[in-house]
């Protein structure tokens, strides 16, 4: 199985060893996900201990995106979704099994690496299996894959709790990436040969990479950065602003549930639209949207308004799935391309994390809805960057397939 040519491909011949993986180990985490702190508070943690917990996803992802894309290199993407499913598996059971919270925030440590290895792999394998013509619309349809079992999972989650305990959740989630592992394993080996004239040559070291490529991850990874972080203010701004106005938290869950619809509506245009017209068209509204949502925010006084405003994030968030998995495919080099897709995907990690650090310290020093303010026009501000940079992007492309 091999990218071959654009006539010839077609999106249902990958559709079980591309996408399946990702459904399924996503439906795992996304039941964990909500339940997570809840966990750590049976446990004995109070609540800054299980936000902390919870936060140990992200660390781990972060500690692990580089040293997965050298991992990667060695062993191949298929060995890499195989290893990563049965240990994230191995780290769901003990979090279910263990009675001290440090066990817990092992597990879930551990899960947040193998996430990384997972998500890094997956790139990789569909650089090569599709075609360049299809390559945003691949990588929409992979970060839609990830949404859908992020909607799938809590429904699941939320039946066994109801019957069973909250451990069932763990315990779901390990079957999951069993499962995922499993189906992982049927995928072909296509780096084998290019692994054995590297190791014969000697790998590539990441840093030698990243120096070797550290103006395009200073640019449009940092490009990237800011696509991240505005993305993930969603997470925190929004909440924020719900139980400021006195909001309670299933009406938040439920418009936070509408504007999950809107943004998987809005995954296959958002491919369709970065592969016929290019990159910038999606890069600068995912940002965009963000930024205007943050001014029109203090405007938003009851449910009503907070749902447009989520909406309006919505179908820049779903336009925009897969856009830092494209623009990393695009940057990506032929050598050392595991290495390099490592350091994007930490560029990507950076602003997800950074995002709520950014709500937390700009809400310390002013009222919430001047934070709003800031930092929508921080966001802003990062909308040319990100525009100029991914403009480029789509020049050097368009160059590149016209052969010039």
């Amino acid at each position: 199985m091999t990218s071959g040519s654009a006539a010839d491909f077609r999106f249902r011949d990958i559709a079980l060893v591309a996408y399946g993986p990702s459904v399924v180990s996503a439906i795992g985490h996304g039941a964990i996900m909500p339940v997570l702190a809840l966990r750590a508070r049976d446990l004995g943690a109070d609540i800054s201990v299980a936000a902390a917990i919870v936060a140990l996803v992200g660390v781990g992802q972060l500690l692990a995106s580089l040293p997965s894309g050298a991992l990667i290199a060695r062993i191949g993407e298929r060995r890499a979704l195989v290893a990563a499913g049965f240990v994230d598996a191995c780290a769901m059971a003990f979090a279910a099994l263990t009675d001290s919270v440090l066990g817990l925030a092992a597990g879930v440590l551990l899960s947040g690496v193998c996430w990384t290895l997972f998500l890094i792999a997956r790139q990789g394998f569909m650089i090569d299996v599709v075609p360049e013509t299809h390559r945003a619309r691949a990588m929409s349809l992979l970060g839609g894959s990830y949404r859908v079992g992020v909607l799938v999972g809590p429904l699941i989650g939320a039946g066994l709790i109801h019957v069973t305990s909250i451990t069932s959740v763990f315990w779901l989630g390990a079957v999951m990436s069993v499962t995922a592992s499993l189906l992982a394993g049927t995928m072909p080996d296509l780096g084998e040969e290019k692994r054995a004239v590297a190791k014969a040559s000697g790998h590539l070291g990441v840093w030698t990479v990243i120096r070797s490529h550290r103006r395009v991850l200073a640019t449009v990874g940092s490009a990237v950065v800011i696509l991240g972080m505005s993305r993930s203010l969603r997470l925190s701004l929004l909440p924020l602003w719900a139980d400021h106005l006195g909001l309670s938290a299933s009406t938040t869950s439920l418009i936070f549930a509408g504007a999950a619809a809107i943004d998987v509506a809005f995954m296959w245009p958002g491919g369709w639209l970065m592969d016929v017209r290019g990159r910038m068209y999606v890069a600068v509204p995912v940002v965009l949207s963000m930024a205007l949502a943050c001014l029109l925010l203090p405007l938003a006084t009851n449910v009503v308004t907070v749902s447009l405003v989520m909406a309006m994030i919505a179908c820049g968030n779903g336009l925009g799935s897969g856009i830092v998995m494209t623009l990393g495919a695009d940057s990506a080099p032929l050598d050392g391309r595991p290495q390099f897709l490592g350091a994007w995907r930490l560029c990507g990690d950076i602003g997800n994390s950074g995002g709520p650090l950014l709500v937390s310290a700009v809400a310390a020093v002013a009222p919430l809805a001047t934070a709003c303010l800031v930092l929508g026009a921080l966001i802003l501000a990062g909308t040319g960057w990100v525009g100029y940079w991914t403009r480029r992007v789509d020049v050097a492309r368009a160059a590149e397939m016209s052969g010039v």
